[in-house]
């Protein structure tokens, strides 16, 4: 017990002065572009579109994922990406430490004999270990050929194309850029790069090529565990009418539950979409005294039911939709590496709206009267779930 006590003692400690000690890179607020953007809400159908990019690569393939699994569709991921390394195309894959740890040294090497240059991210190390183990790169970006982009909530492994009999059906949004922003997950892939492995490719104009101007206005943001929190209140102070959330993680910051709030008493419409099942311990307790609080303020709070619901968007009223990789929690908010994709669209919003009244139409709604009659064990669950929400 005593071992226990001064092990708990020490990561604390760990965690406490890497919080005072270690400098976040600060928040790139990159310059508004305008692109053609498709959205993508089902694994099946991206990541045929994605591999389908991949095979006509001729220059290169930059990749950086919080999650890379080993399982079959995974397999297939690191096929096209050795094949294309073969016929001379450069790739660089980029997998965060901690959700690539399943990746044996078997398979990291396969990778780099066959040309693929292969680093893990946000590697932790001493001092303060257990205070960068838990700040992950939570971005999820794509660039091939400096060209076309991808960003948003799917990673690689079978639960994302449905293929998980835990989850089901797998709901997540993703992007796929064509246009001026390009250039911008083109620089937030580099920057990242250079950080795992002090490469430095910024400058190097062979991978920015002339992009042509799209439709779609819209903003790229990537956050270091500062600055979101601030983003996210400024998002919600905006509206005038209707605000939708959706999350598969529910932990507000005190000047976001404030915000939110403050909306719901000046008479916007707050629609909160969270899943009913759970992937992580405590997350799904963790969010209900937050609930509690909304639901009494007139929030409707909704739980998806036919699978799991992965996927992070707000939308506010009919001018801005916020679709990337951050979720509604405060370890997006002060811990992970993040990049959201802020769209100034109407078209593309009202498009949002649609998708969102789908997964409304496969989900109950949260009630005051349920949350009154939770059993003691879920009730139990979140005093616990309350002493750890900001690592959750």
């Amino acid at each position: 017990m005593i071992w226990v006590v001064a092990i708990l003692l020490l990561i604390v400690l760990d965690e406490w002065l890497g919080r005072r000690r270690k400098r976040h890179a600060p928040k790139k607020e990159y310059p508004l572009r305008q692109s053609n953007i498709t959205l993508f809400t089902n694994g099946q159908h991206l990541f045929a579109d994605y591999f389908l990019e991949i095979k006509k690569a001729t220059h290169h393939i930059h990749v950086l994922f919080y999650i890379v699994k080993t399982d079959d569709i995974s397999q297939q991921f690191f096929f096209f990406l050795q094949q294309k390394a073969k016929e001379g195309v450069e790739v660089r894959l980029l997998v965060d430490w901690v959700g690539g740890f399943r990746l044996s040294r078997k398979t990291i090497r396969s990778l780099k004999e066959s040309g693929v240059r292969f680093a893990f991210s946000q590697k932790p190390s001493f001092p303060y270990f257990f205070y960068q183990l838990n700040r992950r790169n939570h971005r999820k970006i794509t660039v091939i050929d400096g060209k076309i982009g991808y960003i948003g909530g799917f990673n690689i492994g079978k639960e994302y194309i449905g293929q998980d009999t835990d989850f089901g059906d797998w709901r997540d949004y993703h992007l796929k850029i064509n246009g001026e922003g390009v250039m911008d997950l083109q620089t937030q892939f580099l920057t990242d790069w250079k950080a795992a492995t002090a490469e430095v490719l910024q400058q190097e104009t062979r991978y920015f090529p002339e992009l042509p101007r799209g439709t779609i206005v819209h903003r790229f943001i990537a956050t270091n565990g500062n600055g979101l929190e601030e983003d996210f209140a400024h998002l919600i102070r905006q509206a005038k009418r209707e605000i939708i959330i959706g999350s598969p993680y529910f932990i507000p910051s005190k000047k976001v539950m404030k915000a939110l709030i403050d909306a719901l008493k000046h008479g916007v419409a707050v629609t909160i979409l969270v899943p009913l099942k759970a992937d992580h311990p405590l997350v799904k307790e963790a969010a209900l005294p937050y609930f509690y609080r909304l639901l009494k303020h007139g929030a409707h709070i909704y739980r998806f039911y036919q699978g799991f619901y992965h996927a992070k968007t707000i939308i506010i009223d009919d001018d801005v939709c916020d679709i990337g990789t951050a979720n509604f929690d405060k370890r997006s908010f002060f811990l992970n590496g993040e990049m959201n994709c802020f769209i100034y669209d109407r078209a593309f919003t009202q498009q949002m709206k649609h998708v969102i009244r789908y997964e409304l139409s496969r989900s109950e709604r949260l009630t005051l009267d349920w949350w009154k009659k939770r059993s003691v064990w879920e009730r139990g669950k979140e005093s616990i779930s309350a002493l750890l929400e900001r690592w959750l």
